[in-house]
């Protein structure tokens, strides 16, 4: 695979927390668009659902934006779907 020396040496200087925290963005962005592809939604109906615009929710699924708990929380209730899973304590 070709890869771009530029991007290689920024990724190499990334802490570890900062590639951490940009692998979960991607990653709870790409659950979002599942679910909503599963539900037939578009992210003008999951903004409808929200009160938000269109925009504000396209930038939270561009994967590099940093979701609040509470925004996390929202989406998932709107959806009706589990974003994030953190296992019980026993």
């Amino acid at each position: 695979m070709k890869t771009n020396r530029i991007m290689d040496e920024i990724r190499g200087s990334i802490s570890p927390e900062m590639k951490l925290q940009m692998e979960m963005s991607v990653a709870i962005a790409n659950r979002i668009y599942e679910i909503l592809e599963a539900k037939g939604m578009t992210q003008k109906d999951l903004a409808k659902r929200l009160g938000k615009t269109e925009t504000e929710v396209s930038r939270w699924l561009s994967g590099t934006h940093n979701l609040t708990l509470s925004t996390i929380c929202k989406i998932s209730a709107a959806l009706e779907e589990e974003l994030v899973t953190v296992p019980h304590q026993r």
